[in-house]
């Protein structure tokens, strides 16, 4: 009986709770650095100028100048329609004019002569009335032969097809030999400018009017193309390409409550083209003192955002947060915090308000050496 009760009280013994440490977590204190906020958006780009190409004259399509994607340049030959009619049609013009010019010199001549005559009364009065007719209707055709002949210049000039600016051209619409400008304008191919580039976004009326708190002089710095924007591709880091504003729509979508922008940005490389989704980013404010802390170290719930930081006896507590634009892997935090707070930035998912944790300190902005946490109490 008394062995029993001993094997009792051992076995109690060997099952006594014991809780498990504190987990262990990583804080920081925020960041103080100045900086100057953005606003971030999506965007486009798009061409500064987009042209199709038409025959507006008819004839055979001869010979084709460049290869399908071609950068061009403005004036160069792409294209060569059939000549020979509208060549044709100029000699003929220009024949009609020295007939029309000696039909006029002749009669300006006999104008001249009947007048002496009438005055002598050695002529008839309709005689000369007949002459300076005469005289008259050859002008009238001369000139009518002169606006043939440019029209025909014209014509023969709407055989080469040349780029109107520098760009780059799209694939050709038609080969050579077809006919075109047949009754209708037969469209050739597309070139598009894209030295500088578009880029379209909106932002939205909110962040408009923020934008026009920061600058009073918002819209007069935009046409004249001095506020600065940039842009960056899927696959950039940051936003490696920088331009100006140089276009605001007059009025806010009013199904969206957005505002048209427009970037413009140099482009001396191709290597933007039109269609390209970009990331926008335009100043906000200049440079101003401001807390920042980790993006990871943000939680969001019903609430809104919040950190979660470490005090003094090394207990969780939960600190609601006012967040404001994001900067590298930083986001700045506008108001929350005083920047003396040790923010939880790793293992956050186990760090729970009211609870102990076992903080490993690190200096702001570095990964060296941790400070020793304070003993709990």
């Amino acid at each position: 009986m008394f062995a029993a009760l001993l094997l009792i009280m051992a076995c109690g013994q060997g099952n006594v709770y014991a809780p498990p440490p504190p987990p262990q977590v990583t804080a920081m204190q925020p960041v103080r650095r100045m900086v100057t906020e953005y606003l971030e958006y999506t965007g486009n780009t798009q061409a500064v100028n987009t042209v199709q190409l038409q025959a507006r004259v008819q004839g055979f399509l001869e010979k084709v100048f460049f290869k399908d994607g071609d950068v061009v340049k403005k004036g160069q030959l792409l294209f060569l329609i059939q000549q020979d009619t509208y060549q044709a049609q100029l000699a003929q013009a220009e024949a009609q004019i020295l007939q029309q010019k000696a039909n006029y010199e002749h009669a300006a001549i006999e104008t001249a002569r009947y007048t002496r005559l009438v005055k002598q009364r050695a002529a008839a009065q309709t005689d000369l009335d007949n002459w300076r007719f005469q005289r008259d209707a050859s002008k009238a055709a001369m000139l009518a032969a002169q606006a043939a002949r440019d029209l025909a210049k014209l014509n023969l000039s709407y055989t080469r097809v040349v780029a109107p600016f520098n760009g780059r051209i799209n694939r050709r619409l038609k080969d050579p030999g077809n006919l075109v400008g047949a009754g209708e304008f037969t469209p050739l191919a597309d070139i598009n400018q894209i030295d500088p580039m578009y880029v379209y976004f909106t932002i939205s009326e909110l962040d408009l009017l923020r934008l026009m708190s920061t600058s009073q002089d918002l819209v007069s710095r935009i046409n004249a193309g001095k506020y600065p924007v940039a842009i960056g591709l899927a696959d950039n880091k940051g936003y490696p390409f920088k331009g100006a504003l140089d276009f605001a729509a007059i009025t806010l979508d009013p199904n969206t409550g957005t505002l048209l922008l427009r970037g413009i940005f140099p482009n001396p490389d191709n290597k933007l083209i039109p269609g390209l989704f970009t990331r926008v980013r335009i100043p906000l404010a200049e440079k101003r003192f401001s807390l920042l802390v980790p993006q990871v170290a943000l939680g969001y719930d019903q609430q809104g955002p919040y950190v979660l930081i470490v005090n003094d006896q090394n207990v969780v507590e939960r600190r609601p947060v006012k967040t404001g634009a994001p900067v590298d892997n930083l986001r700045i935090v506008e108001e929350g915090l005083t920047g003396d707070e040790w923010v939880i930035t790793t293992n956050l998912i186990r760090a729970i308000p009211g609870r102990p944790v076992q903080p490993e300190r690190l200096e702001s902005g570095t990964s060296g050496a941790a400070k020793p946490a304070p003993p709990t109490p």
